[in-house]
């Protein structure tokens, strides 16, 4: 259970440094150089919270995950992120069609998670 909890800890943590990196610079008027090169900054903290990540989440490594669950989470924790990103910070409203694409996807975690406990 702590496994599984401290993986969606840091998989939140690092979605959201990427989140910034990838659409931070939408509300910036830089050049695509230095949004690359800050994009890239800011991606360094993402990848040493999305690798330990998966590594205590992964079954593998003593974690409750397989690893197509562990992307089916980080997926739709990714959307989670990003719809409180896209509203708060680029004040853009999801449309209705978003809406029901992401709740697809976070049906989709449900159904990968059914059965994890007996190596299904």
């Amino acid at each position: 259970m702590l496994r599984g909890l401290s993986t969606v800890l840091l998989l939140v943590g690092s979605n959201i440094f990427m989140t910034w990196a990838w659409y931070g610079h939408l509300k910036k008027a830089w050049g695509i150089p230095v949004a690359i090169l800050l994009s890239w900054l800011i991606a360094l903290p993402e990848y040493m919270l999305q690798v330990p990540a998966n590594r205590l989440g992964h079954a593998g490594h003593g974690g409750p995950f397989t690893a197509p669950q562990l992307k089916i989470l980080q997926e739709a924790i990714t959307l989670g992120v990003f719809t409180v990103f896209t509203i708060t910070v680029l004040k853009e409203k999801p449309r209705m069609h978003d809406a029901v694409a992401f709740i697809l996807i976070f049906a989709a975690v449900v159904i990968s998670m059914m059965g994890r406990r007996n190596g299904a």
